[in-house]
């Protein structure tokens, strides 16, 4: 039975190969993987629908383990990935831009019996927003303008609540 450095090894080379046939052979049926922000799946289908579209959006995509770490049934994996969204499709409700990426991200896995239990991904989804152009630039005026009226929109709220406050404490 493969170890847990092993199995962890084939997932993650599988995904840089986008051999979703191999992804889907290392995990347990019915098991989660959790990307916090972006997505949860149930594997393995799911995680093959979701990394299929990520290969036709980003049809370049690369995928490289910068360290990996083994305790037991547990490993933690900091990865490295590039691509340009070009292809075809939607990634998160996005059409392609042409944008080129690169992004890091840290994965913690489970594995039993040689296989993949749980994948809990953690990635800087802003930062993926600003390069795909669905954010503007850190420190842009566009960004200084949506950072000024979230925060008017902020003290805004926190005014009407305080209004709303002190009407009720007069009623009452």
């Amino acid at each position: 039975m493969p170890s847990t450095r092993e199995t962890t090894e084939a997932y993650f080379g599988a995904i840089a190969r986008q051999d979703l046939d191999g992804m889907a052979a290392a995990w347990e049926p019915g098991s989660t993987a959790v990307m916090f922000g972006m997505a949860e799946l149930r594997q393995p289908d799911d995680g093959v629908a979701w990394f299929g579209n990520l290969f036709r959006c980003f049809p370049d995509f690369s995928l490289k383990v910068e360290k990996l770490i083994v305790e037991g049934d547990s490993a933690a994996v900091h990865w490295s990935a590039t691509g340009t969204f070009d292809g075809e499709g939607l990634f998160e409700g996005l059409k392609p831009t042409g944008a080129t990426i690169a992004v890091d991200g840290i994965d913690i896995v489970t594995v039993a019996d040689g296989r993949l239990t749980s994948l809990k991904a953690s990635i800087n989804g802003m930062d993926l927003g600003r390069q795909v152009g669905a954010l503007p630039p850190a420190g842009s005026p566009q960004d200084r303008i949506m950072t000024g009226a979230f925060n008017a929109k902020t003290v805004a709220v926190a005014k009407l609540r305080e209004l709303a406050g002190s009407s009720r404490s007069r009623k009452g």
